[in-house]
């Protein structure tokens, strides 16, 4: 007699398996491709938006400037079609020369000159226009345009002004029973006729920056210090001082650069020749372009000037912004 067997048709077969849990190697790799994967999106948006941007400044800027310190190790004229390695000696003619070392004074001056003037002038004014005043947005629109005029325009303006025969300075200083200078013959006189007008173009800017320091400082403070009894002299130089120090360092920085670079116009105008206005930035231009034609030479003050202005933002950066309080 045969059984039947009633076991449901499942029993006794192999269930399946479950699937065992990653193990931590596994785990490890996973995230290490989404990683890779998150990072290969980011540097492709980044290539995407700033690569032409970096192309600009290495085909604009840093190609310039390798090729510019190549042609400095040069003896080259402009449109000559030969040129001769010399080395560093275009350097060393600079540094020793007693052209290159009236190129140093020259810079010298005028940078103190331009940068104290502008900042201290910039400072005072600012002073002035925070307070409330009848017409100070006026004010204030009229002491920054000269900033934003052509550097070319200022300088023929200004030459007028301080022409020794009809210049509208002459017959102010023929009014108080002073001889006016010979501004275009003296050096001296033309050094200083140029730091007066890059000054007076230039200070609207140090005042908008300071104004805007100005008004960022608490006024609970100089309340609290009016309360005190503390006198103007005594708010100023214990209050808003300290907290005008980063507009201070900011402004000294970019006025160093900005007067050692973006003088040229109002000098080129002014002086055509130089006469004891040979700042670095002009002096680069008369090498190159003037009568002595040595683009080599010019070359290599450029590259003088470049890694001068690089020293002078570090040092400053290093040591200058240690004294700056930040709120």
């Amino acid at each position: 007699m045969t059984t039947t067997d009633s076991r449901p048709a499942h029993v006794g077969q192999d269930k399946p398996e479950a699937s065992a849990p990653p193990d931590d190697a596994q785990l490890a790799a996973a995230r290490k491709k989404a990683h890779r994967r998150k990072n290969s999106k980011n540097w492709s948006l980044f290539l995407l938006f700033a690569g032409p941007n970096i192309l600009l400044i290495l085909a604009f800027i840093y190609y310039p400037l390798a090729m510019n310190m190549y042609f400095s190790s040069l003896d080259w004229r402009l449109g000559a079609p030969r040129a001769d390695p010399v080395g560093l000696a275009n350097y060393q003619r600079f540094f020793t020369s007693p052209s290159g070392l009236e190129v140093w004074r020259v810079t010298g001056i005028f940078t103190a000159g331009a940068v104290l003037g502008s900042m201290i002038l910039g400072l005072l004014i600012a002073l002035v226009l925070n307070k409330k005043i009848p017409g100070r947005t006026f004010a204030r629109t009229a002491v920054f345009s000269p900033y934003v005029l052509s550097g070319v325009g200022v300088a023929l303006v200004w030459m007028f002004i301080f022409d020794p025969q009809r210049g509208a300075l002459m017959f102010i200083l023929d009014r108080i029973g002073i001889e006016s200078p010979q501004w275009f013959l003296d050096p001296d006189a033309n050094l200083l006729m140029v730091i007066i007008v890059y000054v007076w173009k230039n200070l609207g800017y140090c005042a908008v920056v300071f104004l805007a320091g100005l008004q960022s400082i608490p006024k609970d403070l100089l309340e609290s210090a009016t309360i005190d009894r503390a006198g103007p002299v005594r708010r100023f130089f214990s209050i808003v001082l300290p907290l005008l120090t980063p507009t201070v360092f900011f402004l000294l920085v970019t006025n160093i650069i900005f007067s050692m670079t973006n003088a040229f116009d109002i000098l080129r105008v002014m002086t055509p020749t130089g006469n004891g206005t040979n700042t670095i930035i002009f002096e680069i231009y008369l090498q190159s372009f003037g009568q002595f034609n040595r683009a080599g030479y010019s070359a290599a003050i450029a590259v003088v000037l470049f890694f001068t202005l690089f020293i002078i933002t570090a040092v400053q950066l290093r040591f200058v912004e240690r004294k700056v309080h930040y709120q």
